[in-house]
């Protein structure tokens, strides 16, 4: 399987790369991006290390890949600034974004293709992209609350002395201000977390207060995410290159899936070789499904006017 990543130069692309190279699942994987001279070199970079980690192709470059790619991964965009919302990028943007999808149509992808959004604000862009792309609809996927639900359980398990890898929670919705935390179905080793000793509302309210400012805490102290983000991605490519069929919490658009239409938000997500293979409406607690309701009219009142802008 061959992966390209537009926006490969940066950190967000250059992390996804490097999850891919250390995940080992993409036999060639191809960072593009406006500065080629950067694309080159951090494919070089990665290519010195290939002996230690796994047999591949990793070249840096153009839209030439485009029609060999197996998977599209954009996440070249604007960075956002500590205290801006991700749908404050928007009108910053969109026009990027509605150029590299018309030279990536310009370059012929194969029929099936997968393209994976990461760019913000990600579930506008992945609407935006099912609408411009010409490809079936649910082989369109946006990153979505896939990260969201990373850092939540990795800020519930460091709270509670718990195994990361045991501890499963959900983020749905918005990737976004909007976004709701699933506390209905949140376990730590299989066990409901609102069980576990020294659970309580109140912390529940603090973790996810920070949950949902993770993305602006690491931008502050930092000056951007990447570690994570690369990982979130590797997630979501590599349940695409096995056909794992994993449930992610991803974006796209929806045709009824909790009462939400015609807008891409996150929802548990069956995720194969050809996309979206199916979507879960797993029970939720009643406040829950309002605000799954309350961020797909949030997002669909920005998409609006996003579309009035993009045509």
């Amino acid at each position: 399987m061959k992966v390209s990543i537009i926006g490969g130069g940066g950190l967000v692309g250059s992390c996804a790369a490097f999850a891919l190279q250390c995940g080992g699942i993409a036999r060639e994987i191809a960072l593009l991006d406006v500065n080629q001279e950067l694309a080159v070199g951090q494919a070089l970079d990665l290519q010195h290390g290939s002996p230690s980690v796994a047999d591949q192709t990793i070249s840096g470059g153009g839209y030439e890949h485009i029609p060999s790619s197996d998977v599209i991964c954009i996440t070249a965009g604007l960075r956002r600034k500590p205290d801006e919302s991700r749908l404050d990028l928007i009108n910053r943007n969109t026009d990027l974004f509605v150029q590299i999808l018309n030279d990536v149509k310009a370059a012929g992808p194969k029929p099936s293709a997968i393209v994976v959004v990461v760019s913000n604000p990600v579930d506008i862009l992945t609407y935006v992209a099912a609408q411009k792309l010409g490809l079936p609809v649910d082989q369109v996927i946006g990153l979505g609350t896939q990260l969201d639900t990373i850092r939540f359980c990795s800020l519930i398990a460091e709270q509670m002395g718990a195994p990361p890898t045991q501890t499963k929670a959900l983020i749905l919705g918005e990737h976004g201000e909007s976004m709701v935390p699933i506390w209905s179905s949140a376990t730590i080793a299989g066990l409901p977390l609102d069980k576990q000793p020294g659970w309580n509302p109140g912390l529940a309210n603090q973790l996810f207060t920070r949950t949902r400012g993770s993305g602006a805490e690491v931008i502050k102290r930092k000056g951007g995410a990447g570690f994570a983000v690369g990982i979130a991605i590797q997630d979501v490519i590599e349940s695409i290159a096995l056909d794992r069929r994993r449930v992610l919490p991803v974006s796209s658009v929806q045709s009824g899936c909790y009462g939400v239409r015609d807008v891409a938000l996150s929802v548990p997500t069956v995720i194969g070789r050809q996309g979206v293979v199916d979507r879960q409406e797993i029970e939720l607690w009643p406040k829950e499904m309002q605000g799954m309701r309350a961020s797909g009219a949030a997002l669909r009142k920005t998409l609006d006017v996003v579309l009035k802008r993009v045509g």
